[in-house]
Formats: structure tokens, sequence, C-alpha cells
């Protein structure tokens, strides 16, 4: 039952095969554990200074942020004594058993039987006075801050009713020897396969490439955690295998849409665009051939969920799993492609600290701002199909077409709209069986599209604006931020002669808007005010404030038509450039493969950035993170192209010369916007045709003035003035009091926890 983006993988392989040592803990000390070497995976205890009484720390995530029940806790002593007596409670009843000095030589325990709700851990050390920790813990199905979860329409097969929730299950693959086999083959423990390969990780552990996946279910869905593991030997969070490096690598899935129903953690990084590439490995596997954590949820599946809040707490909670099973995290890198893009860049933005640093490519920055454009190429379709203008005495050729809509053809709007625009925004369908929404005969039914699935972030319709169906229905649909009042659309190819007055005139004066069903409207649309400010507060529109944080490392190729335009991964750049007056942390690669650049890119692209992220991690000095990112780049990681000439060219020069072939336009630049791409609803000024066309004017017929003079009564698009609504992103908002209502808009989340969620990332990243 999903609305996703549909999937465009024949025409994309078509255009592809056209383009040709040991795990060693320290024992902590009065000044904390030793930082990582090279050759250790190392210590992430986060340097906690032994005081005069003991500490105790919360590993897996935020003491106020846990669920499921467990937690993985370690006892810091105190100064310059050993632990000799350890007594715990919860709650009041006795868990001191679920501690020890483990191989590590710390003192860790996995506390299992927390309820929901504040939970009390206190711990007495040796004959000093007790110490003690307040732990929040949240259901398994969630939510944590996501807001009031969206009904189900049912669960998986063999999931609990409502809330979804299944025991983990576990199954063994491998990787075969055999020459040309790419992925990984089911792995039978009573009769392993002969032809396993071997791997050596990225800190000299030479294993059997057997990978053993744990699926479960979490805030309702799926998902799955794969490593590298010797079947019949013991891993416990003191004590992983030694091919752990200790690092996580999230994958994603493409796409943006919404579902009902529980839905699948995507592995392959093309997923929703080239889907599997069947001459090349994914990324995944490389990642754990290296060592890697791989780590997926359904819900990080743009596809699937596109809700930037939902995203980011689906991976909290599968991040903490990883805590609290296979042990602490160093740092986590993600990747992706198309929605992979969306969620890494989004969530890096409006949550940061959940990735050290992304791998994107097929590049969006979000999903608003590229649907705000598809919505334009909708409207122009259904402009430029119509024979209505041919009646009217307008003839347009198809080129002029793409000079409007900022593209080579009108092809990219036909391959937006159906592959994209219509499957996400449009509520009428089947996503909740019959009590699904349609406009005469189930008003009152869930309403499938994207816009709707956001009403925590976009908010309800005031009474006052209320379409017959919402009458009919009782309440309001979520406010509609795609607006177009003021947009004078073709006014770049008007002004430099590439279409006529007459062209001009009619487009503006017929194209008209949407309805609050993202149906053709005469009139143009007003996008709903509050709720374009919260999609930029929110993050769901990526401004790039918070993005400075964390390294990019971002690929691009050619798009020939197939709505993943390359100057999406410029829009990156370039606001970050507004934001800070740079783009030090992000790093394009500019190559021949449409969207993606190399084929092989993206294992290169792995161990880049991980050298990357390792050089942060050694920075043990108090520099915020911005400057770390930078500081520690590696030289020899910079901007670089292959050339259609198979020549290889190094700096940002030659990724300018990508930028000039690859990347085209939009309606709104084509319209007098903004190079940023984030303008959902302009600033107003007095329309004057006069200064806005000069001489040209006389190329209007004089009823078409009259007309355009009524379409634009309140006035044409100010573009040298910011966005209305524009507001930076806030980190960390929760959309759910304490009572479980919803924030419309959300609100800031408390300052995490002292020595809370000290096991997801080493020192370094802490901030």
């Amino acid at each position: 039952m999903s609305r996703s983006f549909a999937a465009l993988a024949p025409l994309l392989a078509t255009l592809l095969f056209i383009t040709s040592c040991g795990f060693s803990d320290k024992p902590t000390t009065a000044k904390g554990p030793a930082q990582p070497d090279t050759n250790d995976p190392g210590d992430n205890n986060a340097g906690v200074e032994a005081k005069e009484n003991a500490q105790i720390v919360v590993l897996s995530n935020r003491a106020d942020m846990l669920s499921g029940g467990d937690a993985l806790i370690e006892i810091i002593p105190p100064k310059d004594q050993s632990i000799t007596k350890l007594n715990a409670t919860l709650n009041g009843a006795d868990i001191s058993g679920e501690f020890a000095q483990r191989a590590n030589q710390r003192w860790m325990g996995r506390i299992k039987t927390m309820i929901v709700g504040e939970n009390t851990l206190i711990v007495r050390v040796n004959d000093l006075a007790s110490i003690t920790s307040k732990l929040r813990n949240y259901p398994n199905e969630g939510p944590i801050f996501s807001g009031p979860p969206v009904p189900r329409l049912h669960c998986q097969d063999g999931g609990e009713p409502l809330t979804c929730n299944q025991a983990p299950e576990y199954t063994f693959l491998y990787k075969s020897s055999q020459p040309g086999t790419f992925g990984l083959k089911p792995y039978d423990v009573k009769n392993p396969p002969s032809d396993i390969a071997n791997t050596t990780t990225d800190h000299g552990v030479t294993v059997p490439f057997v990978v053993r996946q744990e699926r479960g279910y979490q805030d309702r869905d799926e998902y799955r955690i794969l490593t590298l593991f010797k079947p019949g030997q013991s891993w416990e969070p003191w004590q992983p295998q030694p091919q752990w490096n200790r690092k996580v690598l999230i994958t994603h899935g493409g796409n943006c849409g919404t579902s009902f129903t529980p839905g699948t953690a995507k592995l392959n990084d093309f997923s929703g665009t080239f889907n599997d590439v069947p001459v090349i490995e994914q990324s995944y596997v490389t990642g754990l051939g290296l060592g890697f954590a791989v780590m997926s949820t359904a819900l990080n599946n743009g596809g699937h969920n596109c809700d930037v809040v939902l995203q980011a707490e689906s991976m909290v909670m599968a991040k903490e799993r990883i805590v609290e099973q296979y042990g602490p995290i160093r740092y986590t890198l993600g990747t992706g492609c198309s929605g992979g893009s969306i969620t890494q860049t989004t969530v890096a933005n409006a949550y940061p600290g959940i990735y050290q640093g992304l791998i994107t490519m097929c590049a969006y920055p979000d999903s608003m701002t590229a649907g705000m454009q598809f919505a334009d190429l909708h409207m122009m379709r259904n402009y430029f199909e119509s024979q209505d203008s041919l009646a009217r005495g307008v003839v347009w050729a198809p080129t002029q077409w793409g000079d409007v809509e900022g593209h080579l053809s009108h092809v990219n709007a036909v391959t937006a709209d159906e592959g994209l625009f219509k499957a996400a925004t449009n509520p009428v369908g089947t996503c909740y069986g019959p009590n699904s929404y349609h406009p005469q005969n189930n008003p009152k039914g869930q309403r499938c599209g994207l816009i709707d699935w956001l009403t925590h972030i976009v908010g309800l319709r005031e009474p006052a604006l209320w379409t017959p169906m919402e009458k009919s229905a009782g309440f309001g649909f979520a406010n509609l931020p795609l607006g177009n009042t003021g947009v004078q659309y073709g006014l770049l190819p008007f002004l430099q002669g590439r279409i006529t007055g007459q062209q001009f005139a009619d487009l503006n004066i017929h194209i008209g808007g949407l309805d609050i069903d993202i149906k053709p409207q005469p009139e143009r649309t007003q996008a709903e005010r509050i709720a374009v400010s919260n999609l930029y507060k929110s993050g769901m529109i990526m401004v790039g404030n918070n993005l400075n944080t964390v390294p990019i490392l971002n690929f691009v190729g050619p798009d020939p038509g197939i709505a993943h335009d390359s100057l999406h991964a410029w829009w990156v750049r370039w606001r970050l450039d507004r934001e800070h007056g740079n783009h030090d942390n992000h790093v394009m690669w500019a190559g021949v493969t449409p969207l993606i650049g190399d084929l092989n890119w993206v294992h290169e692209g792995i161990v880049a950035m991980d050298k990357w992220v390792a050089a942060m991690e050694k920075d043990k000095s108090t520099r915020p993170i911005s400057v770390k990112v930078v500081a520690n780049k590696p030289a020899d990681l910079q901007d670089r192209c292959i050339l259609p000439t198979g020549v290889a060219a190094i700096g940002e020069a030659c990724v300018g010369v990508a930028q000039r072939a690859y990347a085209y336009g939009t309606p709104r630049t084509q319209a007098g916007d903004a190079i940023y791409g984030d303008n959902l609803d302009c600033e107003l000024k007095p329309y004057d045709p006069a200064k806005e066309y000069g001489p040209l004017i006389n190329l209007i017929l004089p009823d078409q003035l009259i007309a355009l003079k009524e379409v634009f009564k309140d006035g044409v698009c100010d573009y040298s003035k910011p966005p209305r609504g524009i507001v930076p992103t806030q980190t960390w908002l929760t959309y759910i009091d304490a009572q479980g209502k919803r924030i419309v808009g959300g609100k800031k989340l408390p300052p995490s926890p002292a020595l809370s969620g000290l096991g997801l990332s080493s020192p370094t990243f802490n901030y």
C-alpha cells in the first residue's frame, strides 16, 4: 500500500550500458580511555574524566530517548580506584548481576527490564555513596519524537497487531569466490558451501566472507543489520568479534513517498533508480568486506517514507540497537542515490550527529524543493499538451517548451510528472484500502499524498479556507505549501527573444494553479505560509544552515531527461555557500555515467569518506565540529572529473565545466528566481508591465496585458528579496508532547542528559 515515486530502472539501466589485527579495548583509567590508532578499531568511551565517586554512563542512546526496554550501561570507577563491589537496582529491583568487569576491562551491563516511561537506576560502588540515573524508555514501536503515529492499515505477516512488533530473526549469507558473481548468497550453517570468499578488513583481520543478517522491527517497521560473522562464536557489545571495525554504513532506498503498512529496509545504493546493476558490486558488500556493520531501516527508504522526522527517529532506534547488541560505534557513514541523498542531507541538517559522513549520488537536497519544480512541470504539461493554445492562435515549438521548463526538452517534464510528482502528491488512491480518500465518495478517508502525511509539520487548514470536501469531512486538510502566486513563467526566454510576447502572455494567463487535491484550477495557488515556514524550520526543506557539520562526497553525472537533474547537486553546494560563505565540506566528483558519474565510485567513495572521517576522529581538540570537518579533509580528496574523452581532471574548475555542461535550469530560474532552488513562496512587488518588459511590452497584445494585470493583481515575484517564511532549520525537534499529543511545527528537544549517548560515536563527534 505504498504511494512512492515509481522506479525508472529499465530506462536508466539502458542508459548505463550505453555509457559505459583484532579488536582491542583499553582499560578505563582516571583520564579516560585511549584514542584510536591506525591499527586499532578504537575505544569511544568518550574520555569520561573519573571523579571521586563512580559515574553511570548510558552508552546506547540519550538517557531520555531509550527504547525497547534495554540499554547498554557502563560504570566509570572512582578516581584512582578499581571497582571491587557493585550493587545496582532498577526501579527498586536488584539487577547487580547484569554488571561485571568484562573482557575489555570495563564494568558494563545490558539492562533489559525497563518499563515504558521513567526508570530509576541506582548504583553503589564499593562503600561509596550511591549514584542515580534517570532513564526514559519508549516502547519498541515508538514514537519517540516523530509525533503521534499515523494508523497502520495492517502490520506485516507475523507482526503484532497495531504495534507491528516481531522478534528479530537471524540468517546467514556469504560472498562467493567464483569470478563474476555479485552480491551475497544464502549460507547454510549446517552445510557450508565450498566457494566462500575471504576478505581482509580495513584493520587487517582476514575472515571468510560470511555475513549474519539481523532482521527485526522497530518504530512499527523493518530494520536490518548485517555484519561479518563467524558462526558458532559469541558476540557481546563488550567483546565484539574482531572483524568488526566498529563503524556503521547506513544504506537507503530511492524515491519519495508514503506508506501505511510496513516495508523493506533497503540495502542497494541505486534502489528505485538503478536497482541492482548486475555488472557491479553494491557498496554495502564493499562496506561489509572492510569490516563495517551495514544498517538500513524501512523508514529511511524515501520511497516508503519521505518524512525527515520519522526517518531520523528510525535510525536513532536502529543505532541504539547496534550499540546494545553489537557494541559502541566509532562513527557512521551514509550512502545512497536519489531518495537516499534526500534522506542523508535532510537528516544531517535537521538531526545532526546521526551521520558523521555522507556519500550522495543522483542528488536531491530535499523532496520539497524538487517537488515545487515538479509541480511547475506538472502544470506546464497541462498547458503545453492541451490544444487550447492552438485554438487561441498561439503556436509553440517543442524546443520552446524546454526553454520555459529550463531543460533540453519536454521529456524531463514528462518523466518527472509521470514517474515522480503524480504518485507522491495525489491524495486520491487506495493507500488505506476502502477507507482511502475520495472527494465525493469518501471525503473523510485517509488522504494518500506526501503533503497529507506531513500534517505534524504543515498543519491543517483553517475553516475559512475549507473546500466543499473539507466541509463535508468536518475537518481541514493539510496546508498546501506548493504555490505559484506572482511567478512569471518564461520571463527570461521572453526577454531573451526565445519565445514571443504572445506565447509568454498566454502561458501565464492560462497555466493556472493546483487545488487542494492537486488538480488544475484556473487561479494561481497561494502557498500557505505557515506550512512553508514550518518546512524550512523542520528541515524538510534543506536550507543548509547545519549541513557544514558533516563531510559530503557527491557523485554527479549527466541527466538526459530522467528527472534527476544534475542541477540539484549544485543546489546543495550553492546553499552551503549562501549559509556559510563556502562549501569546504562538500567534494564533488563528476563523470559521464548518467546521474552517478561512474559505476565504481560507490566503492571508492566509501574508502575516501572513511579516510576523511577517520582523520576527524583523531582530532582531540575542542574546536567546533564544522572546523574539524574542514581541518581534517585529506589533501588528496578534492573535486575531480572524468571528461567524455576519458581524461581525468582535478579541481573545482573541472567541476565548473561539468556544471555548465550538465546543470540546466528550472521553471523558476527561467522566471528569474535565484540559483538556490528553495523559494516556495516569493516576496511580491507591484506589477508594472512597462518596467518588467521595457520595449518588449509592445509584443504583448492589449487584451493579454489586461488579463496579465488580473493574474498579477497581487504583484509579481521580487527575487531580489529572500523567500517568504525562510528560517534556519532547527535541530532535534520533537512533534509530540508528554501527553502524546501532536506539536504542529515541532519544538526543540531539551539538551541530551549528561553522560548519555556516548556509545553512538567517538568523542570528537560529540558537540
